[in-house]
């Protein structure tokens, strides 16, 4: 398995967002109930992040953080993570983004070091507080990227009602000039027309999300043709209502249409899943093995890693696709 979309605050356990809450004095005000994250809609379940993210206070604790969530995935037998990462939430919580990001960066080293899984960071800007701020995002990943090579990438996120896609074209022109791999959340609360303007505003790699292109059969052959990336969390999907049940998700109809599909997370102990569960989702929908590893193989295509990570991780691919019997997914 590999992996391309995950809030990494998101990924925090409500075990250990409890233990340091009562450490560093955090009210959470309610968002945790019997072991889980308690939230109701979209803007709730932001509300929680927020407040789950701020008992997170010294570059420690970001690299706990880090260290324990690629180690559940390694556990789980992913090869490859990369995690998106926002300085904003740091500096709501108290910490300094450079420490963020050096304490975030620890613990991946130490999750490499214990377990051999890959990963890498992708700073994203937090589209409902604007475009000054989405700017400051891309300048910090773009001087981070400088000092930390496991920094190579640039998102948008938060919430997609907020703006339109070419009010952020200025921090992904910075970005983009740095050379760092772009990704963009559309087509998530909003439709296919969302990721459309998206492409043509912010021109990413890859689409977060991008599920509801499903609703333009033009724009799916487009994406399928010009082999931009879907960062498809249905997990998410379903938790949020995006779609009403497994069997009106997209994931199988992207994949018979060619698109380049992922599976991802998110936010897995927000939306009760894990990757593991997402590979499983596919297989239900009717993806086989061989399927299966084709999804895995186009995350590692699409990584944000230079070719020689990204031919180790493919060899890794081959040999696990061997070891468990299975033909390797092919081109």
């Amino acid at each position: 398995m590999a992996e391309l979309h995950c809030h990494i605050e998101g990924a925090a356990d409500p075990a250990l967002v409890l233990e340091l809450a009562e450490r560093n004095g955090i009210d959470l005000g309610g968002i945790i109930r019997d072991g889980a994250y308690v939230w109701h809609d979209f803007t709730s379940f932001l509300a929680a992040y927020d407040r789950a993210s701020t008992v997170f206070q010294s570059a420690d604790d970001f690299a706990r953080l880090a260290e324990d969530h690629l180690t559940r995935l390694a556990d789980a037998g992913t090869i490859h993570a990369e995690f998106f990462i926002s300085p904003d939430h740091a500096e709501a919580g108290g910490t300094a983004p450079q420490a963020y990001l050096a304490g975030l960066a620890e613990g991946v080293r130490r999750a490499r070091h214990a377990t051999g899984i890959e990963a890498r960071m992708i700073v994203v800007g937090v589209r409902h507080l604007g475009a000054g701020r989405v700017e400051a995002a891309a300048r910090f990943a773009v001087a981070g990227a400088m000092s930390e090579p496991l920094l190579t990438g640039f998102g948008l996120a938060g919430d997609e009602r907020s703006f339109a896609p070419r009010d952020f074209a200025k921090a992904f022109d910075i970005a983009r000039d740095a050379g760092l791999g772009l990704t963009a959340h559309a087509g998530e609360l909003r439709g296919a027309d969302s990721v459309r303007d998206t492409i043509a505003a912010l021109k990413p790699q890859r689409i977060g999300h991008g599920v509801r292109a499903i609703e333009d059969d033009d724009l799916v052959r487009r994406i399928a043709a010009d082999g931009i990336v879907l960062e498809v969390c249905p997990g998410s999907n379903l938790a949020l209502g995006i779609f009403p049940d497994a069997a009106a998700h997209p994931l199988r109809r992207l994949v018979e249409a060619g698109v380049k599909v992922t599976l991802n997370a998110d936010d897995p102990p927000f939306f009760a899943t894990d990757l593991a569960a997402e590979y499983r989702f596919a297989a239900d929908a009717g993806i086989g093995r061989a399927g299966l590893l084709a999804l895995t193989r186009n995350a590692i295509e699409a990584a944000f890693v230079d070719p020689a990570t990204r031919q180790r991780l493919l060899d890794r691919l081959v040999r696990d696709a061997i070891s468990l019997g299975a033909p390797p997914s092919r081109h």
